[in-house]
């Protein structure tokens, strides 16, 4: 069995929590190489999306799949270890916008540039139309499970 690609050997379930550990790994190694071994769980989703403006309590609760009150205290772990500020929405003074500060930016971008290397060696290794293939089936499967989240709250 060794010798049979994981693709014969592993359920779809298996495989694609391997593939989010290769994710997972890849950004891990860099925090730690990077000095920012104290970015949290999740941590990098939160980065990724605050650097993108697109940090909403809503959006991130629904793709980390966790509950709002653990999505605030990862938010509130990760303002008080430097990578995150809360800023006044200068439009409606009641609500609380995210930025990243300077450490946040960094720990970004090497967080950003992980992800890229795991998908360019992944771009290497299928043909166009297999990554295009790939993009569809996982981008169905999410929101599947999106309605299915959604539907559970």
């Amino acid at each position: 069995m060794a010798d049979q690609p994981l693709a014969e050997t592993m359920g779809l379930p298996g495989l694609l929590r391997a593939a989010r550990a290769a994710y997972r790994h890849a950004v891990s190694a860099a925090f730690a190489e990077a000095g920012f071994e104290d970015v949290p769980r999740n941590g990098a989703l939160v980065l990724a999306r605050t650097y993108d403006n697109t940090a909403q309590l809503a959006r991130l609760t629904r793709e980390l799949g966790i509950s709002k009150q653990a999505v605030s205290q990862l938010i509130d772990t990760m303002v008080m270890r430097g990578y995150l500020e809360r800023v006044a929405d200068s439009e409606d003074r009641r609500r609380m916008l995210l930025s990243l500060t300077s450490r946040g930016e960094a720990a970004a971008q090497v967080a950003w540039l992980a992800v890229t290397a795991v998908d360019d060696e992944l771009a290497s290794r299928l043909p166009p139309s297999g990554l295009a293939a790939l993009r569809t089936g996982l981008a169905v499967l999410a929101e599947i499970g999106m309605r299915t989240y959604s539907a559970e709250r």
